[in-house]
């Protein structure tokens, strides 16, 4: 500070800005009312202000959207599972094909019967951004989340590095 009490530095991040490496470890849940947008095959798949973002060290947020705001009708549960030492069992979701639309596999994933402490996310699904045309937060183009397994969501108010780039597997 000068005498005048004004900085003598700027801050490069804004009030809105998040380092990945500021998030914990286990995960936590956030509510997110935030118009969330994902577009594939000229179809809004999903249109939500009711989200939850899940925080983990590393990994940029993902939303997850209320089974009510998404287009489940499109959609058919996939054989592909996995799990999260956190969140328990992930069921994964396939995009039926449409008219001009071919069907894309894995398109999103939920936690149908989350571990104690994950129970909010039970039901709600999360998109992969690398597996759509468009997704967005309120208005802003999300990027992928590098690496192709996890299914974070990178926007302007996200500073990493992230986990799933290379080199990054043992994070």
């Amino acid at each position: 500070m000068n005498a005048d009490d004004t900085p003598t530095h700027t801050y490069a991040h804004t009030p809105r800005t998040e380092s990945v490496w500021d998030y914990p470890r286990p995960p936590r849940i956030e509510p997110d009312a935030r118009r969330v947008v994902v577009r594939h095959g000229g179809v809004v798949l999903a249109d939500s202000r009711h989200c939850l973002r899940v925080l983990e060290t590393s990994h940029p947020p993902v939303f997850y959207l209320p089974r009510d705001d998404v287009r489940v009708e499109l959609l058919r549960t996939s054989a592909h599972r996995s799990v999260c030492e956190w969140k328990g069992t992930a069921t994964y979701w396939d995009l039926g094909p449409g008219p001009g639309r071919p069907p894309v596999p894995d398109i999103a994933w939920s936690y149908e019967f989350p571990l104690p402490g994950y129970a909010p996310i039970a039901g709600h699904l999360a998109f992969h951004a690398d597996r759509v045309e468009a997704c967005t937060v309120d208005g802003e183009p999300v990027r992928a989340q590098p690496g192709g397994f996890y299914g974070g969501w990178i926007t302007d108010e996200i500073t990493g590095p992230f986990k799933g780039g290379p080199g990054s597997l043992g994070w």
